[in-house]
């Protein structure tokens, strides 16, 4: 029996026994078969037993039957506001795209690499930038903005003896020429080497590179908010640099090694020079990207200022998605010079709606969790812990928290553990345990956004997921190796600089 075969009778199996059997002490039923769930989507994602948008429709299927939500709060979950930001992000990079700007962007990142390293260099190269721009603005614009980058270099090798190859076809056309050299013998395109390890890099480059920064991810600020609250202490701007810059210099080479083993890039020789001549854009700017730019330069300005100005704003209306979507409307309004808008919908509907509602109903998973404190009852389960040393408990939090965020939402990780973790540090130490809760916290609160393995488990890998140049097993491969190593770089680093620091 195959793995799919397999996955496709085990999922439902291990929710029916959450139905069948009581719930674990200080448990409520629908939290438990809420866990059962996440076991049947967990291994439907995994081996792919059925489209993996498909399954993401499970939670609004079940989780009303079971007590974990009313059908319009679990539809509510569907439509957070990530979800557009996906989808006004998903538009700006469309736009990009069409105008051919991406070209522009992929061929300066080439000249700043010069060739070197090879395959490993160039994606090297593009974690790092992805990285950077990660420290600033939230890791899911990022990746959109970062992958049609990514996508004109793979595109542009594919293409690199289309003229030889043209000349020996007659008429072939370029497009032609091109789709076969991406596609593989069933249609899909080409998973293997660069063209998978590219996109891969990038969504988990873009996750890494949140960490650097309060302002990198919104689980940083919950963290810091938490622990305020709280225990009394306060993170700055800096002090969390000083944790999280170590992890992001240390994670971006550690996460290239492993892609670029797990892929075989080594074996999959790719033409540098090639690419960069391919997709080298032809004559001056044209006026169509000359109008983008400053569409595309207030977005990132207001991404980048929003957590400074959204209080003079009515609370909770300024997020990063409906950023997203005001840019998206300046597409679809602003002409570009040639009689015609940035962004026509007959360009725009080409969205991942299917990636939408996959991730969708991950974030719906997670709203079930902590609705009916799953996500709680996993902490507190911590609890007897607290005679075991420090480290050791860090390890198991972090652990823990990874596991939980390959499921749920990063920020419902970290509303929901956060809190445990610090009554739990207290409990360790006493009054007297500022040191210690800074130990257990700060390791969580990084944790949280650390999270690899799914393609519905991190806005930047459902995106990666969307190009279709991602082969799933190994996806799961580089995300469990890139899982377990954090949880030993995440701590060793928190630990070894509260150390130097105090």
């Amino acid at each position: 029996m195959t793995a799919t075969r397999t996955g496709f009778w085990l999922g439902p199996a291990l929710f029916a026994l959450t139905l069948l059997l009581p719930a674990p002490a200080g448990m409520i039923g629908p939290a438990w078969n809420t866990a059962g769930l996440v076991m049947w989507m967990a291994t439907w994602w995994m081996t792919q037993a059925i489209p993996l948008t498909a399954t993401g429709l499970l939670p609004f299927a079940v989780l009303p039957f079971v007590s974990a939500g009313t059908a319009n709060e679990v539809a509510g979950d569907y439509y957070s506001p990530i979800i557009f930001l996906l989808l006004g992000g998903a538009f700006l990079a469309l736009a990009i795209e069409r105008t051919g700007l991406h070209k522009r962007l992929a061929c300066w990142i080439l000249d700043r690499i010069g060739g070197r390293g090879g395959e490993f260099g160039l994606l090297l190269g593009f974690m790092i930038a992805a990285a950077i721009l990660s420290n600033i603005i939230s890791n899911t614009s990022t990746a959109l903005i970062m992958m049609p980058m990514a996508l004109a270099v793979l595109s542009g090798g594919a293409a690199s003896s289309c003229n030889e190859v043209i000349g020996q076809k007659g008429s072939t056309s370029c497009n032609e020429v091109i789709g076969q050299k991406e596609s593989r013998a069933d249609g899909t395109l080409d998973q293997s080497g660069l063209s998978g390890a590219l996109p891969m890099g990038l969504a988990f480059a873009a996750s890494i590179g949140g960490l650097g920064t309060i302002i990198g991810s919104p689980t940083n600020a919950i963290g810091v908010a938490l622990l305020r609250d709280i225990s009394g202490i306060e993170i700055t701007f800096a002090q969390w640099a000083m944790f999280g810059v170590p992890i992001v210099i240390a994670g971006i080479p550690l996460a290239a090694v492993i892609i670029a083993k797990v892929q075989r890039i080594a074996d999959h020789p790719f033409d540098l020079s090639a690419a960069r001549k391919a997709i080298a854009p032809q004559g001056p700017w044209s006026e169509a990207e000359r109008r983008l730019v400053p569409v595309i330069a207030v977005t990132f300005l207001a991404w980048m200022l929003r957590g400074f100005v959204a209080p003079y704003f009515p609370e909770g209306s300024l997020t990063d998605g409906t950023v997203a979507i005001a840019a998206a409307f300046l597409l679809f309004t602003l002409p570009d010079g040639t009689g015609r808008r940035l962004l026509e919908w007959r360009e725009a509907n080409r969205a991942p709606w299917d990636v939408l509602m996959m991730f969708g109903g991950g974030l719906a998973l997670a709203g079930a969790m902590t609705r009916t404190g799953l996500a709680d009852w996993l902490g507190n389960a911590l609890l007897p812990l607290a005679g075991v040393p420090v480290i050791v408990i860090a390890l198991a939090l972090v652990a823990m928290v990874i596991l939980i965020t390959e499921f749920a939402s990063n920020v419902a990780t970290a509303s929901g553990i956060m809190p445990v973790v610090a009554a739990l540090a207290v409990a360790i130490s006493g009054e007297s345990g500022g040191n210690v809760v800074l130990l257990l916290a700060m390791p969580v609160a990084l944790a949280a956004s650390w999270g690899f393995v799914l393609p519905a488990g991190t806005g930047p890998n459902a995106i990666a997921w969307s190009t279709g140049r991602i082969a799933l097993p190994r996806l799961i491969k580089a995300g469990i190796t890139l899982d377990i190593a954090g949880i030993f770089l995440i701590v060793g680093v928190v630990f070894s600089i509260a150390q130097i620091t105090q």
